[in-house]
C-alpha cells in the first residue's frame, strides 16, 4: 500500500470541509446582506412586476378594443329546453378563446350584459372577441330569438352611482341551486328592476363574464382540496380513536365491570383489552372535489353590478333589490357581495382600493375575479338565455306609451298599475290601432272604456261615429262633450223619439244631392235590404231583382231632380210601392228617366216586369209597409233631402251619435241601411289620395244586435276599412253569438283584443288567441272595470296585460260640463237637421205628390197610361 494514501485522504477531507464552511459563510453573508438591504430585492421584484403588469394591461387593452356586441331579442313564445341552453353555454365558453395568441387571459372572456334603463324591461346583450361573432350569431334557440348587431351604449352621467361585485361564498365544491325554468330564473332580477323610472335617470346593469377555467389553477386547487380532505379524514380518525379508547377505559374502570370480573373468576387474568383504533377512510376524489372533479364545461365567472339614478337613495335601493334577487340562486354555494361592513359604512367596489380595479374591468370587459368563482355551465342555466315565455315582464312607458290629453296620435286604453303601485293612463298609437274588439259580460266596463276612448279622441280633434242601439251611451257621454269647441262638430241621430215633443233627423238613402254615385247608392240600399231580410241569389232572386230595378229608376229620378236644381222633389224608398203598384206613377217615372237607365234595366222593365204576377211584389212591399207604418222611420227615411251624410262627417271630423232605437225587425232594417251606407261611404274614399284621408273611428256597441241586421256588412268593414283609414271598434258580450264571418274577420284583424269578466265558455275564444296566458279561469274572476288586453305597439304585440278600464267621472272629471249638456243636445239635434216628428211625417206623406208633379214637368210628353199598358207595364 502507498504510504501517501492516508495523507491524500486527509487532505481531500480537509478540502471538502473547507468548501462546506465557505458555502455556509457565503450563505450567511448573503442572508446578512438581504436582511440589511432587504429593500433592494423587494424593489427589483416590484419593478419586474410593474413592468410585466404594464405590458399585460397594454396587451389586454389592445385585445379589448377588438370586441363585438350582439343583442338578443326573444319572441313572446320563446321557450327553450335545458339542452338548448347548455349548448349556448358551450358556445359562449368556446367563443371566449377566439382571441390572438398574445392576448392575456383576462381579456379572453365573453360577457353577458343584462341592462334595464327604461327602454325595455331587460335588454340582453352578448359582448366578446370579434373572432367569436360568427360562432355567437347563430344560436341553438333558432328563430325564437333574433340576433342583432348591437351598437355601443352611451350613458349620460348620473348623480348617484353604486357598484358591487358578487363572489361565490360557501363550500367551494358545492354547486349553486338548481333553479327551474318555469318560472323563468330571470324573474327575480326583472322584478328587481320592474319599478325603474327612466324620467328619474334610473339605470341597473348586470355583467357576467365567462372564461374557461385555467388548467394549472384547477390542478393546484384539486391538490389542495384533496390534501384538505385527507387531513380532515385523519383528524376524524384520530378523534374517533381517542373517543374509543376513552370509552374502553371508562368501561373497565366502572363498578359493573369489576363486579363482572369477580363473579366470573377472571380477575386480573388478562389485563386490559386491546382496543383497535378506526382506520382513516379512503377519500374519494369525486366526493372531495365535487363540481371541480372534471374539467368539462367548467368555467370561471365574474359578476359585476352597477346601479345609478339622479335621485338619492334609489340606486342603493335598487342594489339591495338585486342582491335579494341573487339570493334565489343560493344553494351549497351562493352569490355574496364582496367587501365588509364597518358600522354604517361598507367597504367594497365603491371605495378604495377596489373601486379603480372595478371601473377598469367594467370599462374594458376584463375578467379578473378576486376569487376563483368556478362554476359549471349547468349552474348558469338561468343567465345563459334571454327572458322566456315563463317570465312576467313589467309594462314600461317604452312598451306602452302614457296617454296625453288632446294628443291626436294617442288612443286611451286604460289605467295600468305598476309593480310599485303607481297608476298611469296608458294608450296605443292611433295609427296602429286599426280595429278593436271588446268582449265581456254586461256591466263589466266595455262601453265605459269605449266611451272614454271616444271622448279622448273627440277632444283631440278626431272624427267618430258611435252606434248604440240602446241609447244609454249618449246621456253618459253628454256632459264630457259639452264644450264650445265641440258643439259644432256633434250630430245626434236619435230614432227613439223620446219626450212629449219628439224630434227626428232625416236621411234619404236614395238621395243624390250630396254627390253620390248612382250605382253605389243602388247597390248599398239593395244589399242593406237583402242583409236584413236574409235574401240571397239562391233563396230570393226575384225579390232582389225587383228591388234593384226599382231602386235604379228612383235613383235616376233623384239624379234628374238634383240636376234640375230641385232636390226637394227627390223620391225616397217609400216610392218603391208606388213604382210597383201605381201604373200612372210608374209610367211617368220610366218616361222621365228613359235616357238615364242602362240598356239592361230598360229591357227588364219592358220585357220581364209585365210577366211578373202581382203577388211576386209582396216580398218587396212588405218591408216597405213596415217602415211606413212606423211614424219615426217614415219621418226619418221619407224626406227628400236629409241632412245625414256620413261621408261628409268623415271628411270634416264630425262626431256622429247614432241611436237606432231598438232591435226589432224595423230597427234592424234601419241599422242595415245605415251600416251599408257607411260601408259605401268609406269605400268611396278611394277618390281621395291615401295621405289626405282623414282618420275616422266607428264605435259599434252591442255587436250582436248590429250584426243580426248586417252581418256581411260588418264583416266587410273589419276587412276593408283599414285601407281607407276608418278604424272600427266593436263591443259584444259573446263572440259565439256573432255570425261566423263577423267573428273570423273581427278576431283576425284586431289590433286590440280585450276581455272583461264573464263565463269561462264565453271568454275561452279570446284567451285561446293569447295561448291561454292568462287562462279563462283567471279572466273570468276579474273585478268590474278590469280588463285583460293585448295591443299592437310599434308593430309588435304587447300583452295580454291587466288594465283597469277608465271611468269617465275619474279620468275626465276636468272635462265635465253638466250645465252645458242641454245646450249640447240642442246643438247636436240642430246639426243633424232634427225637426218635430209630426212635421216630418206630414212632409213624408206629401212627398209622393211632389215627385209626381216633378215627373209631369220633366216629361210632358209622357204617353197615357193605357198606351203604356199595351206595351206591357202594369
Amino acid at each position: 500500500m502507498d504510504a501517501s494514501a492516508p495523507y491524500l485522504t486527509e487532505r481531500a477531507d480537509a478540502t471538502a470541509a473547507g468548501q462546506v464552511l465557505g458555502l455556509l459563510a457565503g450563505l450567511t453573508d448573503a442572508a446578512i446582506w438581504a436582511i440589511t438591504y432587504w429593500y433592494v430585492p423587494v424593489a427589483a421584484a416590484a419593478v419586474v412586476w410593474a413592468v410585466g403588469e404594464m405590458v399585460v394591461r397594454r396587451l389586454a387593452r389592445k385585445a379589448s378594443a377588438e370586441r363585438m356586441a350582439l343583442e338578443l331579442v326573444p319572441s313572446q313564445h320563446f321557450d327553450p329546453g335545458l339542452e338548448e341552453i347548455f349548448r349556448r353555454g358551450v358556445q359562449l365558453a368556446r367563443a371566449s378563446t377566439s382571441m390572438p395568441w398574445w392576448a392575456p387571459r383576462r381579456s379572453k372572456a365573453v360577457q353577458i350584459r343584462l341592462r334595464a334603463d327604461g327602454s325595455s324591461p331587460l335588454r340582453y346583450r352578448i359582448e366578446g372577441p370579434a373572432g367569436g361573432e360568427r360562432l355567437l350569431s347563430i344560436t341553438p334557440f333558432g328563430p325564437a330569438v333574433t340576433v342583432n348587431r348591437a351598437r355601443p351604449l352611451l350613458d349620460k352621467p348620473r348623480e348617484h352611482v353604486v357598484r358591487a361585485e358578487f363572489v361565490l361564498r360557501g363550500k367551494p365544491t358545492a354547486p349553486l341551486r338548481d333553479v327551474p325554468l318555469d318560472p323563468d330564473p330571470l324573474q327575480p332580477l326583472i322584478d328587481a328592476v320592474s319599478d325603474l323610472r327612466a324620467e328619474l335617470g334610473d339605470l341597473a346593469e348586470i355583467r357576467l363574464d365567462i372564461q374557461r377555467a385555467p388548467k394549472w389553477a384547477l390542478r393546484a386547487r384539486r391538490l389542495q382540496l384533496m390534501s384538505d380532505a385527507r387531513r380532515r379524514e385523519r383528524r376524524e380518525a384520530q378523534r374517533a380513536a381517542r373517543w374509543v379508547r376513552q370509552d374502553a377505559t371508562g368501561i373497565e374502570d366502572s363498578l359493573a365491570w369489576q363486579l363482572k370480573q369477580l363473579v366470573s373468576g377472571k380477575q386480573g387474568g388478562g389485563g386490559r383489552r386491546l382496543v383497535m383504533p378506526p382506520v382513516p377512510r379512503r377519500v374519494e376524489p369525486a366526493e372531495a372535489l365535487g363540481k371541480l372533479a372534471d374539467d368539462d364545461h367548467l368555467v370561471r365567472v365574474q359578476l359585476l353590478v352597477m346601479c345609478a339614478s339622479n335621485t338619492e337613495g334609489r340606486s342603493q335601493a335598487r342594489l339591495a333589490q338585486l342582491q335579494a334577487a341573487f339570493d334565489v340562486f343560493g344553494g351549497g354555494s351562493r352569490w355574496a357581495m364582496r367587501g365588509w361592513r364597518v358600522g354604517p359604512w361598507r367597504f367594497g367596489a365603491d371605495r378604495w382600493p377596489s373601486r379603480r380595479g372595478f371601473e377598469r374591468r367594467w370599462r374594458l370587459g376584463h375578467c379578473q375575479p378576486p376569487r376563483p368563482n368556478w362554476v359549471r355551465l349547468e349552474e348558469l342555466t338561468g343567465l345563459l338565455k334571454p327572458p322566456t315565455v315563463h317570465c312576467r315582464l313589467p309594462l314600461l312607458a317604452s312598451d306602452l306609451p302614457t296617454f296625453e290629453f288632446d294628443n291626436p296620435t294617442l288612443l286611451l286604453q286604460g289605467i295600468y298599475r305598476g309593480p310599485d303601485g303607481r297608476r298611469r293612463l296608458v294608450a296605443s298609437y292611433a295609427k296602429e290601432t286599426l280595429f278593436e274588439v271588446g268582449v265581456g259580460k254586461a256591466g263589466g266596463g266595455k262601453t265605459e272604456r269605449a266611451l272614454a276612448q271616444a271622448i279622448g279622441w273627440a277632444h283631440a280633434g278626431g272624427g267618430l261615429m258611435f252606434v248604440d242601439p240602446h241609447r244609454d251611451s249618449w246621456p253618459r257621454a253628454l256632459p264630457f262633450l259639452a264644450h264650445d269647441t265641440l258643439m259644432d262638430r256633434i250630430a245626434l241621430i236619435d230614432l227613439g223619439a223620446h219626450g212629449p215633443a219628439p224630434q227626428v233627423s232625416s236621411w234619404n238613402p236614395l238621395g243624390m244631392h250630396q254627390g253620390q254615385v248612382a250605382h253605389e247608392v243602388v247597390e248599398a240600399t239593395a244589399d242593406a235590404f237583402a242583409s236584413a231580410l236574409g235574401w240571397d241569389d239562391a233563396g230570393a232572386p226575384r225579390a232582389l231583382t225587383i228591388l234593384t230595378a226599382s231602386l235604379a229608376v228612383l235613383v235616376a229620378v233623384n239624379e234628374a231632380a238634383c240636376q234640375a236644381g230641385r232636390p226637394e222633389d227627390q223620391a225616397t224608398v217609400f216610392h218603391v210601392r208606388a213604382l210597383l203598384t201605381d201604373p200612372v206613377f210608374r209610367a211617368a217615372a220610366l218616361a222621365g228617366v228613359q235616357g238615364r237607365l242602362d240598356e239592361e234595366t230598360r229591357s227588364w222593365w219592358q220585357t220581364v216586369f209585365p210577366t211578373l204576377p202581382v203577388d211576386s211584389f209582396a216580398v218587396v212591399l212588405n218591408p216597405m209597409t213596415r217602415l211606413a207604418a212606423n211614424p219615426v222611420t217614415r219621418a226619418f227615411l221619407g224626406q227628400p233631402a236629409g241632412r245625414y251624410n256620413i261621408r261628409a262627417a268623415m271628411d270634416s271630423k264630425m262626431i256622429v251619435w247614432v241611436c237606432p232605437g231598438g232591435n226589432g225587425p224595423t230597427d234592424r232594417l234601419i241599422t242595415a241601411l245605415l251600416a251599408r251606407d257607411l260601408l259605401r261611404a268609406v269605400r268611396s274614399r278611394r277618390d281621395t289620395p291615401e295621405a289626405q284621408r282623414v282618420p275616422f273611428r266607428p264605435y259599434f256597441d252591442e255587436l250582436i244586435t248590429l250584426t243580426g241586421a248586417a252581418a256581411e256588412t260588418i264583416a266587410s268593414m273589419f276587412e276593408d276599412f283599414r285601407k281607407y283609414r276608418a278604424h272600427v271598434h266593436g263591443m259584444t258580450q259573446l263572440l259565439a253569438r256573432l255570425p261566423i264571418q263577423v267573428r273570423l274577420s273581427l278576431v283576425q284583424n284586431a289590433s286590440t283584443l280585450a276581455s272583461t269578466a264573464g263565463s269561462q265558455s264565453a271568454i275561452t275564444p279570446i284567451t285561446a288567441e293569447w295561448g291561454d296566458r292568462p287562462g279563462p279561469d283567471v279572466v273570468a274572476a276579474l273585478d268590474r272595470f278590469e280588463h285583460y288586453m293585448s295591443l299592437t305597439v310599434r308593430g309588435r304585440r304587447v300583452g295580454p296585460v291587466r288594465i283597469t278600464g277608465p271611468h269617465l267621472d275619474e279620468v275626465f272629471a276636468d272635462y265635465a260640463r253638466p250645465r252645458q249638456a242641454a245646450a249640447l243636445e240642442r246643438a247636436a239635434r240642430a246639426t243633424a237637421g232634427a225637426a218635430p216628428l209630426d212635421q216630418l211625417t206630414t212632409r213624408a206623406t206629401d212627398q209622393l205628390s211632389r215627385v209626381s208633379d216633378f215627373l209631369a214637368q220633366l216629361a210632358p210628353t209622357t204617353p197615357p197610361a193605357g198606351r203604356l199598358q199595351k206595351k206591357g207595364y202594369q
